[in-house]
């Protein structure tokens, strides 16, 4: 079967397209691959940057849809069934994959392969962050950093669905605007000086949540950004730099700071990504919330859609193709 492979810790442009051997399925559920979806800590273990570092030679891929060629006895899912799955950190980019069905998940016929591929590892990410960790309730506000990504357009897709009354993009550049409003996104504001905008926008009062996957010199701005009782959600640190927090911020405005480390509180909390699933498919199903648009590269084009992820040129979710 045809696989991307990452040989050497050089970048994303150590991505090859090779053959290699179908998996065994034992007692996991085998899936024909359609779509793999590509994320920022993709290109994090492209130069040995991210906490887990695979074997090499390694298939990159956390996330994917296709269709099931088999699946264990008394799995949730048959063959024939359209899914989407996590293999959580690598080995998706391949033409077909053995996962545990517990992290397979049935598809609703209105959501294509491609966005199917882009869902689970940014929106569950966002659930455990505004649900599970940021205790979002209705009526409040959020604003988003780096609102043009993944994160950031699943952010502004869901919230307003879980109750939030207002969400601000924080976007770097004027088209990424664009990108930000057709996601779902109230307000948009530039980054440079994004506190500011945010203090007139609501009136001196702050938001109640910050989603931060960005990092970097936007944190202590971020957290005077926030109104009293307010949380900031940390999710990465895609501007490189991991900053400090000087404690005494969080005790004189009462506010959070909050990791939001989704991978291991689902390994941590059987059920959990089962649970996160129920609350998502519904909406998915129905059309409250729309699947994302992703940005769509051949296979043959895996080096280029992981680097649009490590130089910040992507706009919302990317995704690869291995079958029509």
């Amino acid at each position: 079967m045809r696989a991307i492979q990452i040989p050497r810790l050089d970048g994303p442009r150590a991505a090859e397209l090779v053959e290699i051997d179908e998996p065994e399925a034992g007692d996991a559920v085998l899936i024909d691959v359609h779509a793999a979806g590509v994320a920022f800590p993709d290109a994090l273990q492209t130069r040995g940057l991210y906490q887990h570092r695979p074997e090499l030679p390694y298939v990159p891929g956390a996330e994917l849809a296709g269709v099931v060629r088999s699946a264990p006895a008394g799995a949730h899912v048959v063959a024939g069934d359209r899914v989407a799955a996590l293999t959580m950190l690598t080995g998706a980019m391949a033409e077909v994959v053995a996962v545990p069905a517990d992290q397979v998940f049935k598809l609703p016929d209105t959501v294509s392969f491609e966005a199917g591929a882009g869902l689970l590892f940014n929106d569950l990410t966002v659930h455990c962050a505004l649900r599970t960790r940021g205790r979002l309730v209705a009526g409040e506000s959020v604003l988003v950093h780096g609102a043009a990504g993944g994160i950031g357009t699943s952010t502004l897709r869901l919230a307003t669905a879980w109750g939030a009354s207002r969400t601000i993009a924080v976007v770097s550049t004027a088209d990424k605007g664009d990108v930000a409003r057709a996601a779902g996104a109230t307000d948009v504001v530039l980054a440079d000086g994004f506190r500011d905008a945010v203090k007139e926008l609501t009136e001196g009062r702050g938001v109640d949540v910050v989603v931060d996957p960005v990092g970097g010199d936007r944190f202590t701005d971020s957290l005077r950004s926030l109104a009293a009782g307010g949380r900031l959600l940390v999710i990465g640190f895609t501007g490189g730099d991991i900053p400090t927090v000087k404690v005494n911020r969080l005790l004189l405005n009462n506010v959070d700071a909050v990791g939001v480390g989704w991978g291991a509180w689902a390994m941590t909390h059987p059920g959990y990504l089962g649970e996160q699933w129920a609350e998502l498919e519904p909406l998915l199903a129905s059309g409250a919330v729309t699947a994302p648009a992703p940005v769509v590269y051949p296979l043959e084009r895996a080096a280029d859609a992981i680097a649009s992820l490590e130089d910040r040129s992507a706009r919302g979710k990317v995704v690869v193709t291995l079958r029509s």
